[in-house]
Parts: structure tokens; sequence; C-alpha cells
């Protein structure tokens, strides 16, 4: 018979009762790692920058480079709700309409509110991203508004005439070549332009409307006429929906519940450098400054330092 020492039945009973113990701990951790990961998710989209192709080789927030961001903020599994974090003077119609419509479509689909967060601007193109939300919130020295159409350009024919240069233009059309800025501007192309504006500003207003519906409580001709405000204004004209930023907003609605995914485009390493390469070469001189000159003349417009 085997005899078994007093120290050895010591180092299995401690060995016994340490192992429901082991269990329990690995039991509690499954249980804290089921918690973590039991909690919805708020995906957040940033709308930065202007709206619609900026450059030859580069475009601002257009449907083609936001569309996959928009389809994965509304793929994830127990989401609870999508956050939009708009900041952007507006621009291109078209594809503010776009976006706005894609994001709103999916929201429908899969049930799920979406809010918007107004940081230093939405206006114009920018307003109407953000109405793409349930609920719009902005800081009370955010600029909102601009609910209108604006066309820019050069005129440039007195310069060329200068230079001993002649603009030789030949068309099938006579409205071919409206709005050429190296010829003398006509009052017939200012008219075509003004009621293509028209049409658009009338558009642009329908879809506030179905949007904030009985929120906005100022006439159509003090909304609507171009102005921009400041968010504390705004939110008394019905605009928006409360001074607020996201983060106070998700802690008071859902507190620790939630987890939150910020999406955005990924370009690979290759990508930015041959980006950056073709930035170099792509312009000349003259057509950069000019895009630079458009593109402070839509941003230093609300920039109130």
């Amino acid at each position: 018979m085997e005899i078994i020492s007093k120290n050895h039945t010591n180092s299995l009973d401690k060995a016994i009762l340490r192992q429901p113990a082991s269990k329990i701990d690995k039991l509690l951790s499954c249980l804290h790692c089921g918690l973590l990961n039991n909690k919805s998710v708020v995906s957040v989209i940033h709308l930065t920058g202007i709206i619609g192709k900026v450059g030859s080789f580069k475009s601002g927030l257009t449907l083609h480079t936001l569309n996959s961001v928009i389809e994965k903020a509304f793929s994830f599994k127990k989401l609870t709700a999508v956050c939009l974090v708009v900041n952007s003077p507006g621009g291109s119609p078209v594809q503010s309409e776009l976006i706005a419509s894609r994001i709103l479509q999916l929201s429908n689909q899969k049930n799920v509110p979406v809010y918007s967060f107004v940081e230093d601007v939405a206006a114009s193109g920018g307003y109407w991203l953000a109405c793409a939300g349930k609920k719009i919130y902005a800081s009370k020295s955010s600029i909102i508004g601009s609910i209108g159409v604006i066309y820019m350009g050069f005129g440039l024919h007195e310069a060329i005439g200068k230079l001993g240069i002649k603009r030789r233009v030949y068309t099938s059309g006579n409205n071919k070549s409206i709005l050429d800025p190296f010829m003398p501007e006509k009052d017939s192309d200012i008219k075509i332009i003004q009621n293509l504006q028209k049409k658009i500003h009338n558009h642009f207003i329908s879809y506030i409307k179905s949007r904030r519906g009985d929120k906005i409580t100022q006439e159509d001709k003090v909304i609507y006429n171009g102005e921009f405000w400041s968010g504390e204004q705004a939110l008394e004209y019905g605009l928006i929906d409360g001074i607020n930023d996201m983060y106070s907003f998700l802690n008071t609605k859902y507190g620790d519940s939630i987890k939150i995914e910020y999406v955005s485009t990924k370009q690979s390493w290759i990508k930015r450098k041959l980006g950056l390469i073709i930035d170099i070469g792509a312009d000349s001189l003259v057509q950069k400054t000019l895009k630079a000159i458009e593109h402070n003349a839509s941003t230093n417009k609300y920039n109130l330092h």
C-alpha cells in the first residue's frame, strides 16, 4: 500500500480548491468580454471641406469618394445611431443632394437615426448635408445658413486684350459659349444663369422644408435669402435643434452603453505619394492661383476671426 504524506495531501486539496476559482475567474472574464461586445455602436462620419470636385486630380466631398464610408457606417452590428460631423462651406448642389440622399436612404433601410453636429460652418450645401440628420446640433458660434445658389467666375477679356491676344470661338449653338471669361459679359448669358439658379434655389428650399417642416420659425424671405447666422440665432430660427457637441450629446443620451466607431476613407501609401506627385505637376501657376482665390472666396466668407 502506498502511503501519501500529509504535505502531499494538503497540496492536492489546495489544487482542488483552486480549480473552481479558476473556472469562476474564466467565467467572469468571459462575461466581462461579452458585456463589452454587447455594447451598441454609434458610427461617426466626418463631412469636412468643399463639396464637389476641387481640382484636376483632387476631389472634395462627392458621393463617389464617400459612398463606401457611408455604407460602412451603416454596416455595424448593433448599430444604434449614425453621427454626421459637418464642417463645410458648401459647393456642388448636385453632390450635396446625392450624398444626403444616400445617407437618408440607408437610414430608412436600416431604421437607424442620423444626428448632425456642425463644427465651424454648415453653409449652403454644407447645411444641405446637415439636414440629412434627424436632429441638428451646433455650437453657439457655428455659422449656419446661406441657403442660396451662387455662381463665381472671372472676366479676363480686358487682360488678354492688353496682351494683344484675340479670342476665337466657333460654336454650333448660339448659347454654347455663355459666360466665357475671355469674352465680354452679355445680358442674355446673365439671364440664362439666373434662371438656372432660381430653379436650383427652389429645389434647395423644397428640400429644407421637407426636412425641417414646422420647425422653421421665420418667413421664407428671411430664411432663404442667402443670409447666414450664428448657431444661437439659427436655433431661434429653427434651422437647428439645439446647442450641443457630439460627445456631450452621446454621453447624455446613451452614457457608457455605446461604442463609438469612426469611419473614414483610407488610402494606401503608394496612392498618397502618387497623389502628391500628380498634384505638384498637374496645374499651371495661373490655374493654381485662380483655384486658390475661388477656394478662399468660398471659405473666407464665413471665416470670422
